[in-house]
């Protein structure tokens, strides 16, 4: 069942969500060479935890730490560990934090020191798709005219969308209904009404769309090993069209694709 939100319940939203962009920000300043993702993890945790809130993610299904981080052919779900970050890596965060009850979610590809251009291009077209997936999220729209615009923005740059993996509903739980894939057909799921909280999140390959389920139990890859790339924003769709409640600029303060 879609739960529907209140104003206030959107405002406490928007404050998770505004941490979950703080602590993003926080680790865009510690993404370089020789930093290693458990480094990440510590500060996300020690952040998010001095914020008054928890990290969502910790013990979420076993999950063992912070943040998800998912290095170059990494899709998602990354466990963080000890081996350094290297000069033209990308690595996605995806953070969640859970303060007054209400969960925040949002994730961001980063590039480590210099990136070749055709990865920079990979991660701009995702983030741009981020977009225009959001700009569809309107009052009687429905969930697939969403998905339909993330994946003809990145198909027609040559690139591919992961199937196996969704964005979803959000609210006192990070995974409610209703499924936000990244592909569809105009038209077609359940259709968008006010008060309806959704995390929107392409995951974009710049080869295959196919994965492969890695043996740790979460971490996802391509399986051509090529690049792929993940951002994500939680939305409210309020007054008839997209609020974002996650936010990106605490990380472009400090960085840029």
């Amino acid at each position: 069942m879609i739960i529907l939100k209140t104003e206030e319940e959107i405002e406490l939203m928007r404050e998770s969500n505004r941490l979950v962009g703080m602590t993003l920000g926080e680790l865009s300043k510690h993404i370089k060479p020789g930093v290693t993702t458990l480094q990440l993890d510590k500060i996300a945790e020690e952040f998010i935890r001095d914020h008054g809130a928890v990290p969502t993610f910790l013990g979420y299904g076993g999950f063992p730490n912070s943040i998800c981080t998912s290095v170059n052919e990494n899709v998602v779900h990354g466990i963080p560990n000890n081996k350094p970050l290297k000069e033209g890596d990308i690595i996605s965060v995806d953070c969640g934090v859970t303060k007054n009850g209400y969960c925040g979610d949002s994730a961001y590809t980063f590039c480590v020191g210099e990136v070749d251009e055709k990865i920079k291009a990979l991660l701009n077209v995702t983030k741009e798709s981020l977009y225009k997936g959001i700009e569809r999220a309107r009052e009687d729209n429905r969930i697939g005219d969403i998905a339909n615009a993330i994946q003809s923005y990145c198909e027609s740059h040559g690139y591919s969308v992961v199937r196996e993996l969704v964005g979803h509903g959000i609210g006192r739980e990070m995974h409610e209904p209703p499924e936000v894939p990244n592909y569809g057909r105009r038209g077609t799921g359940p259709l968008l009404k006010n008060g309806m909280c959704i995390a929107i999140e392409p995951m974009i390959n710049m080869g295959s769309k196919n994965v492969v389920f890695e043996n740790d139990g979460w971490t996802v890859r391509t399986k051509d090993r090529k690049p792929s790339a993940h951002f994500e924003h939680t939305i409210a769709i309020h007054n008839g069209k997209a609020d974002i409640l996650s936010t990106f600029e605490f990380i472009e303060e400090t960085t840029h694709i």
